[in-house]
């Protein structure tokens, strides 16, 4: 059995396939763990937003901002670019990644609490759309940079609405609780405050409320509260030109969940804002990539116990941290079906050494060793969360169209993992200490000549 909405995933002859692509012949060719995504999934999961905005009159000049953290690889990045999106990003770092993928700047909103100096400096270079500011000290320090780069820095303000979005808390953005935000009631004052900075250039309202959303009524009593603020700010004399009602649209990780439909959630709020004369601008991440990729893993060992039997697979929390951090779901499914093996109920975890490594339990499983395992619905915080916890590489990424397989990321070797650590010299110098020395790579070899 799969989750709904992964029509990209189909059993022939009791294989599992990717779009034209049984699987197994991915493993033996690329090995395991390793990301698989659908390029047909993820463009038709993008296709959707952009024709559900195109549609409605109120969303002809609506945008789509990817939300970049969701899945930063670059082919993922280029794709989209390619299909007219936008990017949503939350560091400077992402922003060099949509610019080296081929993103337009000009279609960026630049969000997150603790935007640096030079993170500033390099985005208002750049010229992308909007920064999406969380806090009256950004706001000022915004304005500061622009004004020794001779720029007007384009500015919404990201209003927290106190909306409960009915989610996992860590993923709930939008309370007075979070740390995302500026209170909905001092939103007004902190706009009319940045309306006389002189390197600010208001341009619209931001709002995201949280991740992993399922019900569409957290989104409409959300922008019921920013309708009151964009009038409260068009009787104080300042106009906005967009509306950025962020993302969160949730997928159904497990078989009886239901994820509400592109247009159905949308179709009331673009009815609400048909006389408004507002560009408007989503963020969808998750919705995008979540359900357009999947792990593969390997099954190492089965394990029986009294209370528990285990299957150890290749995978491990470092490669999809989600079950960890949250207790997340994910499907798990044998890649081959296999008739006359008994099923039995598994934890399915991973070698490293903590007793959180699971990536799923308490699931039904026909499997033996050197089985191949899918998990499915990783597309969206499975490699964007990846580490290199007990020196694990990272896993390869592939990217799946019709019957071409292409590795759009090498898997890591371990040299790559120590490549930037420099040992101690040998001897320590007999002098005190009177201030930082920065290393070379000559001297560093110099270095490790004497040791």
């Amino acid at each position: 059995m799969m989750p709904p909405d992964t029509p990209f995933l189909a059993r022939r002859q009791e294989v599992l396939h990717v779009e034209d692509l049984a699987l197994p012949e991915l493993a033996l060719a690329f090995g395991t763990p390793c990301h698989v995504y659908s390029h047909a999934a993820l463009r038709a999961n993008l296709r959707a937003f952009q024709a559900a905005l195109g549609a409605h009159p109120a969303g002809a000049r609506g945008l789509v901002c990817y939300a970049v953290k969701a899945n930063s690889n670059l082919a993922i990045l280029n794709l989209f670019a390619r299909m007219g999106a936008g990017f949503d990003i939350v560091s400077g770092g992402e922003l060099a990644r949509v610019l080296a993928a081929g993103g337009d700047a000009g279609k960026v909103v630049f969000s997150g609490v603790g935007k640096s100096r030079a993170e500033i400096r390099a985005a208002l270079a750049a010229d992308i759309l909007c920064f999406n500011v969380e806090s009256a000290a950004e706001l000022e320090r915004i304005n500061e940079i622009a004004g020794t780069l001779g720029k007007r820095a384009p500015i919404s303000l990201r209003v927290n609405p106190d909306v409960d979005p009915r989610t996992h808390p860590y993923i709930a953005t939008g309370l007075e609780t979070a740390k995302f935000g500026v209170p909905i009631g001092a939103a007004l004052a902190l706009y009319e405050h940045a309306a006389r900075l002189p390197h600010i250039r208001i341009e619209g309202v931001d709002c995201h409320i949280g991740s992993q959303i399922l019900d569409c009524a957290p989104f409409r009593e959300a922008l019921e509260r920013l309708l009151v603020l964009l009038d409260a700010l068009e009787k104080h004399g300042i106009p906005v030109k967009h509306l950025d009602l962020g993302g969160g649209l949730g997928v159904a990780y497990r078989q009886d969940e239901v994820a509400p439909e592109i247009s159905a959630c949308l179709t009331p709020l673009l009815d609400r804002l048909e006389d408004r004369k507002l560009n408007l601008i989503l963020e969808p991440g998750r919705r995008l990539t979540a359900q357009a990729g999947l792990l593969l893993t390997r099954v190492e060992y089965l394990k029986p116990g009294e209370s528990v039997n285990f299957a150890i697979v290749d995978a491990a929390m470092n490669d999809l941290l989600r079950p960890a951090l949250y207790g997340a779901w994910h499907e798990i499914v044998a890649v081959t079906q296999k008739k006359g093996t008994p099923a039995a109920i598994y934890d399915v975890v991973g070698p490293i050494c903590e007793s959180g490594d699971f990536l799923g339990q308490k699931r039904a499983l026909a499997i033996e060793p050197d089985d191949l395992l899918a998990i499915l619905s990783t597309g969206a915080y499975g490699m964007a969360m990846s580490s290199n916890y007990n020196t694990r590489p990272r896993a390869m990424e592939i990217m799946v169209r019709g019957d071409a397989a292409h590795v759009i990321r090498r898997r890591e070797e371990t040299a790559d993992l120590y490549a930037l650590e420099r040992l101690l010299p040998a001897r320590s110098p007999s002098v005190p200490f009177s201030g930082l020395t920065v290393e070379t790579d000559k001297n560093i070899a110099s270095h490790e000549q004497t040791c």
